[in-house]
């Protein structure tokens, strides 16, 4: 076979193995949320505004036993959802858990990334995570889902780092030397990884690192499999994953986890450093914050678009006045308190003005009224909503 089938066979035989993510199945919608599976919030994030429609069109590209793919469902109850995998034991968990909990709208297809051409139309977002790294061609697969991404449509990527799995790559390494022939026998591989682990002393570098960052999830073979014996694997820095970005011909909208990629949270007490990395570009910078925080970028999670893809900074006062608000779908407790878990599961802490204006936004998506409507009936002012705006805790409609 060629290396590129041989490569997808060997994929494909680990996750017949070892299902993955093995997370368990449940009767009921999955707790919680990630604000980057919904159309509206994923959206917003991109361009600073709520979506005109919500009848998306979804693809989740690499869906594995769909534990995302159930997310995309329940978080867009007015999408059409598509998942695709290479995996056909994996595709046979992901068919069984969405519908034990209820996520029937959603078509299932065993088809790689390279094949996604084969599926009919465009799709408005593309969620591709923890996939193109183990392709045999990740520059063909990001271009094959590029060219099914519709106009103004967002992919949203997830790809892992070096420098943070640098010990991982390590104990990759170590295991195949001992398995030898054997290599491509995940269970053996398994049981050697667990076998080192134990071995090592307390104080060794990689059992370390695996105990303080991944030894959690990994009780689970499937995790540690997926971790430690994955027979293909690439990882990323900067300077690459731009590469990757650039060969795909989209736009590149920015990180999902931007607050990682803020300089000043690393020499923030360093004015004269600040000022020295002012002519750097964006580029530099985002390598300058990976080299001096190895540990932290352990992956890069991005979003792309294809254009026309509008944007709205709100900061022209009128355009702010005609907008109508609404809250993120993606907030918890914000009914109950000033402090509420954000989009992240970070907690927030609302001044009384910012917190009034959010409260005084519910149920606005039915009444459509404009936050210059809105203003002349609570103490709040521009500033506190562009404060909303800016933490994701508000989306906003334009005047049409």
């Amino acid at each position: 076979m060629p290396d590129s089938q041989a490569i997808s066979a060997a994929v494909a035989k680990l996750y017949n193995t070892y299902p993955f993510p093995p997370e368990p199945l449940l009767d009921e919608p999955p707790p919680g949320y990630n604000w980057r599976w919904n159309w509206l919030t994923a959206y917003n994030f991109c361009t600073g505004q709520k979506p005109t429609r919500q009848d998306a069109r979804i693809l989740d590209a690499g869906c594995g036993t769909g534990v995302g793919t159930e997310y995309l469902v329940h978080l867009n109850p007015d999408a059409e959802i598509v998942g695709i995998d290479l995996s056909a034991g994996a595709l046979a968990v992901a068919k069984e858990r969405c519908q034990k909990s209820g996520a029937t709208g959603v078509e299932f297809h065993h088809l790689s990334l390279f094949d996604v051409d084969q599926l009919p139309g465009e799709f408005d977002l593309i969620n591709c995570v923890g996939v193109l790294h183990h392709t045999s061609d990740p520059i063909r697969g990001i271009q094959a889902l590029a060219k099914k991404l519709a106009p103004g449509g967002i992919l949203h990527i997830f790809v892992y780092g070096e420098l943070g799995r640098w010990e991982i790559m390590l104990m990759q390494e170590a295991i195949a030397l001992l398995q030898g022939d054997q290599r491509g026998d995940y269970t053996d591989g398994v049981k050697v990884g667990r076998q080192l682990f134990a071995a090592l002393p307390e104080d060794n570098r990689l059992r370390k690192r695996e105990t303080e960052r991944w030894s959690w999830e990994n009780q689970r073979d499937g995790y540690f499999a997926d971790m430690y014996v994955h027979p293909q694997e690439i990882d990323y820095n900067i300077n690459t994953v731009f590469e990757l970005i650039d060969a795909s011909g989209l736009e590149f909208v920015g990180f999902s986890n931007p607050q990682v990629w803020d300089l000043e949270r690393l020499i923030g007490q360093a004015p004269e450093l600040i000022e020295r990395s002012q002519p750097l570009t964006d580029r530099q910078r985002y390598r300058l914050i990976e080299l001096l925080d190895p540990q932290a970028i352990t992956h890069y999670e991005f979003f792309l678009a294809r254009t026309p893809l509008p944007r709205q900074d709100w900061l022209v006062d009128a355009d702010l006045l005609a907008a109508m608000p609404e809250p993120s779908p993606c907030i918890q407790g914000w009914r109950d308190s000033r402090q509420f878990f954000n989009q992240d599961y970070q907690v927030v802490n609302l001044t009384e003005a910012e917190w009034q204006f959010l409260l005084a936004c519910d149920g606005n998506q039915t009444q459509q009224k404009t936050i210059e409507q809105m203003l002349q009936t609570v103490e709040s002012s521009l500033a506190d909503v562009r404060s909303l705006q800016h933490q994701q805790l508000i989306l906003l409609t334009p005047k049409s």
